[in-house]
């Protein structure tokens, strides 16, 4: 075994998924089919062939698919799964990350491993192949209401590892069938209930909301340092963060950033020059952030539960000789948990913009030149920074509107309330890239303050998050374009990791 493959990530299949395994999967993952897992799906899968020999109706299995769900299906089995992928290759528009793909895959595939779904256990093995080459089925982004599942998008998926469609390997795109040679799979066959099991959940909706929420995370830890260093560099009192003023507020999570925040600035020394009281941006961050926080974790419960849960319809409960026909496919929590996750990401967006425009103004700054220019008018410094994170901020407000509540009938009105949990969860995703742009405008801003005349920081920890700044990016002068510094930046703030600085 080389180094590499000894490095990679280990998934059971028994287990829950957390956030991490999801991160991972964008890459080679080894996935564990354990036995247990296979006892479960092997005993759902003998007690579907017996409910379908004595007649039973199984949606999907027995009959058409949703409007026509009063028709009977194809009576061979194997030939219901084409009736079940064709009419859903149907997908329109931008074709999702390879990354994101691959998680919805991980998602569906410890779903299914719960046996209630009636997949043969072939399929687990599978999806778990798959996971461990670079193979990523190529998915529209446009074609789900996050209702009867993820249909369109996951039926690109099926269709690919049948071998129909598009998908990558180490990045190219070709045919799938010539991708799954290069990448050492073969062909899925599957039957009716295999496909209709393989589509009918809102695997991508939970995949794009964990990895939203883990990125989100990372911004709203980022967010907390910046606002510290901003604090020490103008030399602001730091009492805001005092714990017994945030204990008589009454929120967990304003104590929890209060508290961080102090561990952050310690050994801070006021200068003395500031006003009594600090604008809303720095003075009330552990209360705005501290909200953030509350309702991160609500995002997180909903992630949780999700990566937990058998989304599917029906599912099979051999023990107790049921198959039971609900909804277990409707991603409304994910849908409202997204639309938090968006207005969350507006306002940490607000709160980076508007502490970059108190830093760019010479007005509220104390004294540092305007748009922190080494030589103003000769030099515009983060002028052009200012004016993009504005842009920006517009984004994440455009994107805040609610996607959970605008339900529109469709298939022939058998779907006639969605949540769209698939386009709030994308949109989530999306806010991602763009307050990690606007953390790096923040933190380039903060790093030029110090080339231009702030005083240096006093806490240690302001000193350290600094000095790694300082090392990444050169000072603006003369001006030069920012674009990478902005990145750079991000990534800095992004990736180091407080505890592990002096």
């Amino acid at each position: 075994m080389t180094a590499r493959a000894a490095l990679r990530t280990r998934v059971d299949l028994a287990s829950p998924l957390r956030t991490h395994d999801l991160v991972a999967s964008a890459g080679p993952v080894d996935v564990v089919v354990p036995l247990v897992a296979r006892e479960r799906t092997s005993a759902a899968r003998a007690f579907l062939d017996t409910a379908v020999g004595d007649d039973r109706p199984v949606y999907g299995r027995t009959t058409g698919f949703g409007a026509l769900v009063g028709f009977r299906g194809r009576a061979d089995g194997w030939d219901q799964a084409d009736n079940t992928l064709a009419h859903l290759g149907a997908g329109q528009g931008p074709t999702l990350p390879a990354g994101l793909v691959r998680a919805t895959v991980l998602v569906r595939a410890r779903s299914l491993a719960q046996g209630a779904s009636g997949v043969g256990p072939h399929v687990l093995d599978a999806l778990a192949a798959m996971l461990g080459t670079t193979f990523a089925p190529v998915v529209p982004r446009w074609g789900s209401v996050g209702a009867s599942g993820d249909l369109v998008p996951l039926a690109a998926v099926a269709a690919a590892l049948r071998g129909d469609g598009e998908a990558d390997v180490d990045g190219r795109r070709m045919p799938a069938r010539e991708a799954l040679d290069a990448a050492g799979l073969t062909p899925l066959r599957l039957d009716g209930r295999d496909a209709l099991a393989l589509v009918n959940g809102t695997s991508l909706t939970t995949a794009a909301l964990a990895l939203a929420l883990g990125g989100v995370r990372e911004v709203h830890t980022a967010l907390v340092r910046l606002t510290c260093l901003l604090t020490d560099l103008l030399g602001c009192d730091g009492q805001f963060t005092d714990a017994d003023l945030l204990d008589r507020y009454a929120h967990p999570g304003a104590a929890v950033v209060g508290a961080r925040m102090r561990g952050l600035l310690t050994g801070l020394v006021p200068s003395g020059t500031r006003a009594l009281q600090e604008p809303y941006s720095i003075r009330c961050t552990p209360q705005l952030l501290g909200a953030a926080h509350d309702a991160l974790r609500y995002v997180e419960d909903v992630v949780t539960a999700d990566l937990a849960g058998v989304s599917d319809n029906p599912l099979l409960f051999p023990e107790d000789d049921k198959v039971v026909h609900g909804g277990n496919f409707f991603g409304q929590p994910a849908a409202f948990a997204a639309d938090l996750l968006a207005l969350v990401s507006a306002q940490l967006g607000n709160l980076a913009e508007r502490q970059l425009d108190l830093l760019v103004d010479p007005v509220r700054n104390g004294g540092l030149p305007p748009m922190l220019a080494a030589g103003p008018g000769l030099q515009h410094g983060l002028q052009g920074v200012q004016l993009a994170s504005t842009a920006l901020v517009a984004e994440l407000r455009r994107d805040a509107t609610p996607a959970s509540m605008q339900s529109l009938s469709t298939n022939l009105r058998t779907q006639d309330v969605v949540p769209f949990g698939t386009q709030a969860a994308l949109r989530s995703l999306d806010g991602v890239s763009v307050l990690r742009l606007l953390v790096g405008s923040l933190a380039l801003g903060l790093r030029q303050a110090a080339h231009v005349g702030a005083r240096p920081p006093t806490a240690p920890a302001s000193r350290a998050l600094l000095s790694s700044l300082t090392a990444a990016v050169r000072p603006v002068d003369p001006d030069r374009p920012l674009q990478q510094d902005v990145r750079t930046a991000a990534h800095v703030v992004l990736t180091t990791d407080p505890e592990d600085q002096p």
